[in-house]
């Protein structure tokens, strides 16, 4: 027997339905009910029904009426027909929506909307009561969904945050009919034939097509889940559209949120040896089910033809006219394809050093950051965003005073730069100092002066070594030295921290003591956003000649590569993962790793310095985001000592899955070159860190015996954009706030903490609200675990005294926190570099 739904469509009956209804019913009444009982009144009701093709649903729910009635249960009765009239309700909204707009296909997504969104605060009447707000006549189709649209997005409030979810779905559908529509006006069916059309239009990378088979695509095809577009909010959505997919050059969306995941899948799984298409299963779920996600420029040029896929790089300025000019052609080639750059001036002679012998000559790293500054503004990325660049300079630098004052409002103009971000590495010495004797004499000198008169470089020493060499330094009367307090230097690195969020703060001493690659460099400096740290070496000029080739004279200049870092990076969605589960953690860290070293391999290289020494060491930076989500989620006050403890082992987790997985893909694939030597291979890295319990044993064994895969494996980037798109808290932070709208551009964007509600609420904390030294110690419990470093930011109000702010600083180096990034101000707004942002 077959039943006609209210819908037209006629379906197979299903007696069990009406059971289950009756069932509802008592249960809504908090009446219990003999199975018997329920079995004999679906005896009768079925006995009335019509065998004929005329049974409707409307017949059905008629005849549960009359026999409720019949069997004297007159209140379940009376709330079965208001459940009735209620549904019955819903359907007319649905369908008047659906014909104010004019767009018969929106009645089924409504439909689906009122399903998961059963709670009062999110009736449709409401959103049809907004919607007819912005209607004006004579409005398109397209206008009135976008005002249907904008109603969901302006009712996002604190007691109603799912609505923004709604918005999402609302978009989508627009998105996804305009989409469809126009694929079918090009004649373009189907993933294969859609891949072909953008290769074609030089929008798709040539080598998916060239490396996977037409079966193979198709194959992929099914792996498509397009219910997971349920996962965005509207603001992730609207993000991914206008940002992340694949556009035509008049900036029209080509492909759908669920084709951008594959497609990045197709490309991360390229070279697979064995079971591609399984791997490309595993990266599509694990990015569109939002448990990872890869770095924006990864997301964004995976699968196209210029496919930059790294978000840091890292460049050591020479002392060299040809070495700085060099290193700023470096940056605009990185800036050019997207990604930010870290640049360390220590070795740059100071202001009022010797050129050539003639005193007094040089004029300063300042006049060099400068033009750094202006490299930033002019290649700016196709129009998207201007280049992002941090410029590092020593503690000890002669020119540190004025490079402190580079983004601040006071003093003279020539001597600004407010487009870099200014960060200082500091030595142990110095906090100890400040700690102790804010008075003590600190004595800045030129690394010129020292490299000629010691002959050797101060920076390429650190711990006690440095502090005995720089001893020395200043115990010699032939270094000219420009003396001045610690005092004075802490209140102009604090003065310009809460005046425009920097100098970020680079412990170069905790760095270089931990740094499991030790044995082969010097890490100097971090990157643009103070997570990267790994093995730093300056582009040497060797030799220039003039050479005939194919009957042309060429000029052919020599260089030796340094050590031009570059870092691949990914973050763990932590707010949407099961932190606690062993096994879904290690597969999920084994998937990402995996993605995170392919990456290396399938790379487009700005600058062959790169290439050189992402192949030689193989660093790559699995990080987090959604820290917050992930507390409040569980009940855990970010002032918590259970905070810290929950933190402490979800990290080991984390780490002990990622080096059990790099293990094995050493083993698979090789080792990285300077393995031998290494803390790995020698068991330092596990001695230094305290892992002794026995599992971790056995895994530094297995390290030991079989290699790692690749030189650095985690670093916590900011993932200020990432973190927007998968519905989750930015990086390690706390959340700003718990709900605000923003406006960007003239639409209105809801910002609200993951998953709020009742029981989360009191969980989300205000960044400025919180006691900042939780933050330093929760850094510290997470520096154990993390071989590279944290993009850690401290909020604080003007209340903060500076001698308070000097506190967190000498709490964070206490606590083996290895950099700081922004402190910011409640005054002050800052924006995080999206290049690194993953």
């Amino acid at each position: 027997m077959n039943i006609r739904k209210r819908t037209g469509e006629v379906v197979p009956f299903q007696e069990e339905k009406i059971l289950n209804a009756m069932k509802k019913a008592f249960s809504g009444q908090g009446q219990e009910i003999d199975d018997r009982v329920l079995d004999e009144m679906l005896s009768v009701v079925l006995k009335r029904l019509p065998e004929n093709s005329g049974l409707t649903v409307e017949r059905v729910q008629d005849e549960v009426e009359r026999v409720l009635m019949e069997c004297g249960h007159y209140e379940v009765a009376k709330a079965y027909i208001l459940y009735r009239e209620k549904r019955a309700a819903l359907r007319r909204v649905r369908a008047d929506l659906a014909h104010e707009v004019g767009d018969d296909a929106l009645e089924d997504v409504l439909r689906q909307i009122q399903k998961d969104y059963e709670e009062e605060v999110y009736p449709l009447s409401a959103l049809q009561l907004k919607f007819e707000s912005f209607c004006k006549p004579a409005m398109t189709t397209d206008a009135k969904m976008e005002a249907l649209t904008k109603a969901a997005v302006e009712l996002t409030t604190v007691e109603a945050p799912k609505w923004e979810f709604i918005a999402a779905r609302l978009l989508n559908h627009t998105f996804s009919k305009r989409n469809a529509s126009r694929w079918t006006e090009r004649g373009v069916k189907g993933l294969y034939e859609k891949l072909r059309y953008l290769t074609d239009k030089g929008l798709y990378g040539d080598y998916i097509l060239a490396r996977y088979s037409r079966e193979e695509i198709d194959t992929a095809e099914g792996f498509l889940c397009p219910k997971r577009d349920t996962l965005f909010t509207y603001s992730g959505l609207d993000l991914l559209l206008k940002r992340y997919v694949i556009q035509s050059r008049s900036r029209e969306p080509l492909e759908t949120p669920q084709e951008m995941f594959l497609g990045i899948a197709l490309h991360l799984a390229m070279n697979e040896a064995s079971d591609r298409m399984g791997w490309v299963r595993r990266f599509y779920d694990m990015l569109s089910r939002m448990e990872v996600t890869m770095a924006t420029p990864t997301m964004s040029n995976a699968r196209k033809p210029h496919h930059q896929l790294s978000s840091c790089f890292i460049d050591t300025v020479p002392d060299s006219l040809d070495g700085i000019y060099r290193s700023v052609d470096n940056f605009a080639k990185v800036s050019k394809f997207g990604g930010g750059m870290g640049l360390y001036f220590g070795k740059v002679r100071a202001t009022g050093s010797a050129i050539r012998g003639f005193q007094g000559a040089a004029g300063g790293v300042i006049r060099w950051i400068r033009l750094v500054n202006d490299t930033a503004v002019a290649v700016d990325q196709l129009g998207m965003r201007q280049g992002a660049v941090a410029v590092y300079l020593d503690a000890w630098h002669k020119d540190l005073p004025e490079f402190l004052q580079l983004r601040t409002n006071n003093g003279d103009d020539r001597m600004k730069a407010h487009d870099v971000f200014p960060a200082v590495c500091y030595p142990d010495l110095f906090w100890k100092l400040a700690e102790k004797n804010l008075d003590a004499p600190w004595h800045l000198m030129c690394p010129h002066d020292i490299l000629t008169v010691k002959g050797y470089a101060l920076e390429d020493y650190w711990g006690e070594e440095w502090e005995k060499r720089y001893l020395d330094c200043v115990s010699d009367p032939r270094i000219e030295k420009r003396t001045v307090t610690v005092k004075d230097i802490v209140r102009l690195v604090l003065r310009s921290a809460v005046e425009t969020g920097t100098p970020f703060a680079f412990n170069r001493d905790t760095v270089n003591r931990m740094n499991p690659n030790g044995h082969a460099g010097m890490i100097y400096c971090s990157n643009l956003c103070t997570e990267i740290a790994q093995n730093m070496a300056p582009i040497e000029h060797i030799s220039t000649s003039v050479q005939t080739e194919n009957g042309d004279t060429v000029v052919v200049t020599a260089t030796r590569p340094g050590e031009f870092v570059v870092c691949n990076l990914a973050s763990l969605s932590l707010g949407n993962l099961p932190v606690e589960d062993d096994t879904y953690m290690e597969r999920t860290v084994e998937t990402a790793v995996r993605a995170l070293d392919n990456v290396i391999d399938l790379n487009f290289y700005p600058l062959e310095y790169a290439r050189l020494t992402n192949h030689k060491y193989r660093s790559i930076g699995l990080g987090v985001s959604g820290y917050h989500h992930m507390l409040a989620k569980r009940g855990i006050r970010w002032e918590s000592e259970e905070h810290l403890a929950f933190a402490d082992a979800v990290f080991e987790r984390i780490n002990y899955a990622a080096i059990r997985a790099d293990t094995a893909l050493a083993r698979e694939k090789g080792c990285y070159a300077l393995f031998e030597g290494s803390d790995w291979q020698t068991g330092a890295y596990f001695e230094k860190r305290g892992y002794a319990s026995g599992k971790w044993r056995e895994l530094a064994e297995t390290v030991a015996a079989q290699g790692m895969r690749n030189a650095y494996l985690l670093a916590v980037a900011p993932t200020s954009s990432t973190s927007i798109l998968s519905g989750t808290s930015a990086g390690i932070d706390p959340v700003m706030r718990r709900f605000f709208l923003e406006e960007k551009k003239g639409s209105i964007l809801p910002r609200v903490a993951p998953e709020l509600s009742l029981d989360t609420w009191w969980y989300y904390k205000a960044a400025h609200l919180i006691d900042q030294s939780w933050s330093v110690r929760a850094a510290g419990v997470r520096q154990r675990h993390i071989d590279q470093a944290q993009s850690m930011n401290l909020y604080i109000t003007n209340d903060y005294t500076m001698r308070q702010v000097l506190a967190l600083y000498l709490d964070a180096w206490h606590s083996g926190v290895k950099t700081i990034y922004y402190i910011r101000s409640k005054s002050l707004e800052v924006e995080d570099c999206e290049s690194c942002a993953s």
